[in-house]
């Protein structure tokens, strides 16, 4: 009995749904329900035709079906960026917003849509004016100068020539450059790297290397600000690895024992005169580095006047780290695989490295050289001739920690300073001159 409802309940249930279904009662002939099942197998067919030509389309919009090898391996040196940063805190506040921006640079997309870097009117192209015009540098060197104290520098003035010595890097791979065929003005950009100065890199990179400027020959400078921003923030970072085995190399164990005299206290009265007079002399000597060092001192000023606290302090927190987020994520985001990935950019990495190596060992070696002239506790000790690279304060902080390798009593760190902040003002010098006789 059980049975016979349910066979009964599925025929009444099989009748009442056939109006909705259309299966209507005129059943006359044959040819008329194969056509409509025709009609409606046809028409099942384009429904699912359209569906898989939509998803067709929308997988043609997304970043599998335009990546590239290129944009992998540039997501993976992002990657390693990040994770430097992270785990051996090189840099983190640089290494960590370049490495983000380098993913960005290199997720694919549709040309078009205003969403590439170099794409007019997209949002990351209007932050990268920014770079292109070379805005953001001034703005991180007035960051820099409220920063720094210049009280070792003054007590000791002599330590500015090491920081001079150092920018023997610059005009080393300015040549080399020019030996491996770059233009004149490619070359000096590329030059500054030796100098270890990311924002100063940036600055003469986007008046010499930008991708805009015709050269007499009727030729276009190369786009090189980002290979050269890249390489010398990458090098900056990689301080710590770089200069130790060269300090050990050049400077014998008992030169790095060397304990150099407590500098003299520096009055507040000097403090407030050197930026004024620093900044009427180096711009005198090099004008078009107004830019950057008259940032500087202007940014030190405020730090050192004691009546401008409120700006000082604005400059050296929140305006310098909004710009460094500006600058780090857009100079990342201009590595475009088919832009970053070719060989001026492999050189240009390969001539970062031996520059920023001869710079170090310019200033270890111009050290010793200052020694022969020094006598008794006057004598320096070689070690801080390295931090005459601008790589502040970790250039120093290494010279420190290298010197207390060698005897735990012997502290450098203010004595390194003093030639790490001449390596800042030097490489400005020499990014003034390169561009007063090639721009």
């Amino acid at each position: 009995m059980k049975k016979l409802i349910i066979v009964f309940s599925a025929i009444s249930l099989l009748v009442f749904i056939r109006p909705v279904l259309g299966l209507g009662a005129n059943m006359n002939g044959t040819n008329s329900s194969v056509s409509t099942a025709q009609i409606e197998i046809t028409e099942g067919e384009s429904i699912v035709d359209e569906a898989i030509d939509g998803i067709k389309t929308f997988y043609s919009y997304t970043g599998f079906a335009n990546s590239s090898s290129g944009n992998v391996i540039m997501i993976l040196i992002g990657i390693v960026f990040i994770y430097l940063g992270i785990k051996y805190d090189y840099e983190p506040l640089l290494l960590i917003p370049i490495g983000t921006g380098v993913i960005l640079g290199n997720i694919p997309f549709v040309a078009g849509n205003q969403t590439g870097i170099y794409e007019t009117g997209s949002v990351l192209n209007y932050l990268y004016f920014g770079v292109v015009k070379g805005v953001y540098p001034p703005l991180i060197f007035l960051g820099i100068g409220a920063m720094t104290d210049f009280s070792s520098l003054i007590a000791n003035p002599k330590l500015m020539l090491l920081g001079g010595a150092a920018q023997i890097g610059v005009f080393a791979t300015f040549l080399g450059a020019l030996y491996l065929g770059f233009a004149l003005p490619e070359a000096g950009a590329i030059g500054i790297i030796g100098g270890a100065d990311g924002p100063t890199a940036i600055f003469l990179s986007s008046k010499l290397a930008n991708g805009i400027n015709i050269m007499p020959d009727g030729t276009t400078v190369k786009n090189l600000i980002g290979p050269i921003a890249i390489a010398a923030y990458s090098y900056m970072a990689l301080v710590p690895v770089i200069q130790p085995p060269l300090m050990r190399m050049l400077i014998s164990k008992k030169d790095r024992k060397i304990k150099m005299k407590p500098p003299r206290a520096v009055t507040q009265k000097e403090k407030m005169i050197f930026p004024v007079v620093a900044l009427i002399l180096t711009l005198f000597i090099s004008p078009s580095a107004l830019p950057l060092l008259g940032m500087l001192f202007f940014g030190n000023l405020l730090k050192e006047s004691g009546r401008t606290e409120r700006l000082a302090d604005t400059a050296r927190t929140k305006l310098i780290d909004i710009v460094t987020i500006l600058l780090g994520v857009t100079v990342g985001a201009s590595t475009q695989a088919d832009i970053f990935i070719t060989k001026d950019s492999m050189l240009i990495f390969g001539l970062g490295a031996i520059s920023f190596v001869i710079a170090t060992c310019g200033g270890l070696l111009f050290a010793k050289f200052m020694n022969l002239f020094l006598k008794g506790d006057n004598k320096i000790n070689p070690l801080i001739g390295a931090a005459g690279v601008s790589a502040v304060p970790d250039s120093a902080r290494v010279v420190h920690h290298e010197a207390l390798k060698s005897d735990p009593h012997n502290y450098l760190l203010m004595h390194a300073m003093a030639p790490n902040v001449s390596g800042v003002i030097g490489s400005a010098i020499a990014a003034g001159i390169i561009l007063s006789f090639l721009g």
